[in-house]
């Protein structure tokens, strides 16, 4: 039975980047639910995170769909 998340502490966030400055930066995510190992991102539609013209953006922005992802979660988890 899955196991929702209780707080920030309980999800693995893992933000990196992809591409080149000629083709611009983008952001690549995984969130993982640690109680239970549930993958919640990415998922089969998700939108791409970017193109950014630095990779400091790019990560940045990637940290911070994660922040959304693990806040939804916790305000109504993915059984």
């Amino acid at each position: 039975m899955p196991t929702r998340g209780a707080t920030g502490d309980d999800f693995e966030i893992y933000a990196s980047y992809r591409g080149a400055s000629t083709s611009g930066y983008y952001g690549t995510l995984k969130v993982v639910r640690k109680t239970d190992g549930r993958l919640l991102y990415p998922f089969e539609g998700a939108a791409q995170i970017g193109p950014f013209e630095t990779k400091a953006d790019a990560i940045r922005a990637a940290h911070q769909r994660g922040d959304e992802i693990v806040r939804g979660d916790l305000e109504s988890p993915e059984l």
